[in-house]
């Protein structure tokens, strides 16, 4: 993943702050001039405020407080789709969207899974694949699960950013030069975010990540951590008595002082592997949604209050 150079931009360049679900989001322009824009969830939210500024309306379908893997829409949020110019979303993250998006936005609709690069977990599990042939690894991927959490890499973030900068141009082209303008802002803040988080997690006692369930695969993968989800991509993919024994014993074993639960998620099991090792508990948010218990007030806020919990729980120097 190429990570995208910071550009420097003129102070007239202001980008607008995040607002909540269903923002006005922009003070400088009546609300019936802005382009509509939905995004299917919090991370795309984001993206699309700061990239849009006060130039569009954006309204989210994951309210604040929801876990969004369990997303069902109401007949009305259905329709509504029809209304955006813009619709965010990531293909086969959220079932329910995926089919409101066919039958209401098709045309209107962004699927930002290219831009974000996934992977699939079963590709880099840390089997050694040297020697294989294309279609040897190829099988071997198609065991695993698509990770569709790109966000936890301010990289892949950047890079639906960019993305969404040139869909906002095409629709808009009279403000083209804004929207590139936004995207490449939020672009040199995502590359500080990152450049943060590979000096903060550098130097650690434990490289063993041990999280609520498999969402910080990418995270992990940028900043030489190891990823030992609870549950599986889903939060719903809890894991068997065989699985919990396992992982008891990974965590006795390497010496991993802290398990973490997360937000909108039960702790139930972070705690019972907590319990039974000794070790303690802390919570990440894996940034699906954001509450008013989120230590943070946008994307950016709730990833360095996750650095600062890792570099704890992680003994970084």
């Amino acid at each position: 993943m190429k990570v995208l150079a910071v550009a420097a931009l003129s102070a007239a360049l202001v980008l607008a702050g995040c607002g909540d679900g269903d923002t006005d989001g922009a003070s400088g322009a009546d609300a019936s001039e802005r382009m509509p824009v939905t995004a299917a969830f919090y991370p795309l939210q984001f993206v699309a405020e700061r990239v849009g500024g006060d130039l569009v309306e954006v309204s989210t379908l994951t309210k604040p407080g929801t876990e969004p893997h369990d997303l069902e829409l109401t007949p009305k949020a259905v329709a509504e789709l029809s209304r955006a110019k813009t619709v965010l979303y990531l293909a086969g993250f959220q079932p329910a969207v995926d089919d409101a998006v066919t039958t209401q936005a098709a045309d209107a609709a962004l699927d930002v899974t290219p831009s974000a690069n996934l992977v699939v977990t079963g590709a880099d599990d840390g089997h050694d694949h040297a020697g294989e042939t294309e279609e040897e690894h190829a099988e071997h991927a198609e065991e695993g699960e698509k990770d569709r959490h790109f966000w936890l890499d301010p990289t892949r973030m950047a890079a639906v950013a960019a993305t969404v900068g040139e869909r906002f141009a095409a629709a808009d082209p009279a403000n083209a030069a804004t929207y590139t303008a936004n995207a490449t802002a939020l672009a040199g803040e995502l590359a500080t975010l990152d450049e943060e988080f590979t000096a903060g997690l550098a130097t650690c006692e434990s490289k063993d990540l041990v999280t609520g369930h498999a969402a910080f695969g990418y995270l992990a993968a940028r900043y030489g951590l190891g990823q030992e989800g609870i549950a599986g991509i889903s939060p719903d993919a809890e894991p068997d008595a065989a699985t919990l024994r396992d992982l008891v014993t990974h965590v006795r074993e390497s010496g991993v002082s802290t398990v973490y639960a997360e937000t909108l998620v039960s702790p139930a099991l972070a705690e019972t592997i907590a319990r039974e090792t000794g070790a303690k508990v802390a919570v990440l948010d894996p940034l699906e949604g954001l509450t008013d218990a989120s230590a943070g007030a946008d994307y950016l806020e709730v990833m360095r209050a996750n650095l600062k919990t890792l570099r704890e729980g992680q003994g970084c120097t």
